[in-house]
């Protein structure tokens, strides 16, 4: 018989705020956390505007020597992880290590040290790069220093699957709890990727918002006139852990997951396919491994990227899957304050699930000002809700085709 699985702690870092509170509260309020770019001189850039994180002291969480060793998505998710266990009041001295594992994704990994780096070979020649360069840039440092710090000698991974790398993460995190072999997975994602080239990069893709006077009123999915998504960073950590394990130890039960669907577009390099067909099946997927029926659910955090074809099709998808009951279930970006946190979206995103049924809250999407025919569900503009939330689906989709959805509902005995 399969094992139920639930989350017990909670961690972020993330643009609208460092730990749990501070990051569930502005959610709640509504605040962006986009800004103007200050890491990085953007005066030749077409953008200017990325939700940064603010507030965050590495120091507070790892010594100092450590952290330089770290490229700043490594230092995210060491932070987030810390908080997570600690949220989860989870002696780690007396668990079973070989049961405890850790899963992240990232979709980028270690950016901003492979372009430092890089600076430093073309300018100071190949002796001054650092002995840390591929330690600290590799995608995977980041769950092999969480594993390090913990002790965690069970399953240890690094997804990358684009935006979809964080709920992937989880996913799979979720099913190797639920067939015995962990007991507890910390998973999630982390990301750090606003960096000279990434800008640049997505900016010639025409991919980004160029709403430069206007930062916080960027992000606007669903909205007729969205221009493209922002950039942000961050880590979101979950602490998924086995039902009887959880209960045994008297932990607090935030939500179970419940189902995990993905697929895969096979279409395009970065479009997504019509009329959010992979979404789709990733959605249907999800719900039907957690033999829910459609009508049961109350909430979908949307990938809802405040592009053009994402927010069309993401909504095309949800009509087609869930028919009338489409226009009764609630929709919300929260990347519409966030910022998009690329591989790292699903882990802060899974959090905002798992509060939401908590709190029995549904958060809003910002910056909803005129209709656009194509997206004409209720996407919560403006001002989140307190409303029952049983079930809940996180939705994540990523270039390159991949799709992927958890499903988190509201635990009962």
């Amino acid at each position: 018989m399969s094992k139920r699985v639930v989350v017990t702690g909670i961690g972020v870092i993330s643009p609208v705020g460092v730990g749990k509170e501070n990051f569930w509260n502005s959610i709640k309020e509504g605040q962006s956390g986009v800004d103007l770019i200050t890491r990085f001189d953007t005066q030749d850039y077409p953008v200017k505007i990325a939700a940064e994180v603010k507030d965050f002291n590495a120091a507070e969480y790892i010594d100092k020597k450590d952290a330089k060793r770290m490229d700043r998505f490594t230092q995210y998710a060491v932070a987030a992880s810390k908080l997570a266990i600690e949220d989860s009041k989870l002696d780690i001295t007396n668990v079973n290590n070989d049961k405890f594992g850790v899963i992240l994704g990232s979709g980028v990994g270690g950016l901003e040290t492979f372009e430092e780096q890089h600076e430093k070979l073309l300018n100071k020649g190949p002796k001054r790069v650092s002995p840390f360069f591929i330690p600290m840039m590799i995608g995977n440092m980041a769950a092999g220093q969480v594993s390090i710090l913990f002790g965690a000698k069970g399953a240890n991974e690094t997804i990358v699957t684009a935006c979809a790398s964080a709920t992937n993460a989880i996913g799979d995190s979720f099913k190797i709890i639920q067939r015995g072999d962990a007991d507890i997975i910390i998973t999630g994602g982390a990301e750090a990727s606003i960096t000279p080239m990434a800008l640049a990069g997505f900016s010639s893709m025409k991919a980004l918002s160029s709403n430069n006077e206007n930062p916080q009123g960027a992000s606007r999915p669903f909205d007729k006139n969205r221009d493209g998504f922002v950039m942000g960073e961050g880590a979101g950590i979950l602490i998924l852990e086995e039902l009887e394990h959880a209960l045994n130890r008297g932990a607090y039960i935030y939500a179970e997951v419940g189902g995990y669907g993905m697929s895969s577009d096979a279409y395009h390099m970065t479009a997504p396919a019509e009329n959010g067909e992979g979404a789709y099946r990733a959605m249907k997927m999800a719900v039907n491994d957690a033999k829910a029926s459609y009508d049961e659910i109350d909430y979908i955090n949307a990938h809802g990227t405040s592009t053009e074809y994402n927010d069309k099709f993401e909504t095309s998808a949800i009509k087609t899957l869930f028919k009338e009951h489409a226009y009764n279930l609630k929709v919300s970006s929260t990347k519409s304050m966030t910022g998009h946190l690329l591989g790292a979206a699903g882990g802060i995103e899974g959090c905002v699930c798992a509060l939401s049924i908590d709190n029995d809250f549904i958060p809003p999407t910002i910056n909803y000002e005129t209709k656009d025919e194509n997206c004409d569900l209720n996407y919560v503009p403006n001002k989140g809700i307190s409303h029952k939330v049983d079930y809940a689906l996180s939705n994540s989709l990523g270039f390159g085709g991949h799709n992927a959805t958890i499903l988190f509902k509201k635990y009962k005995d």
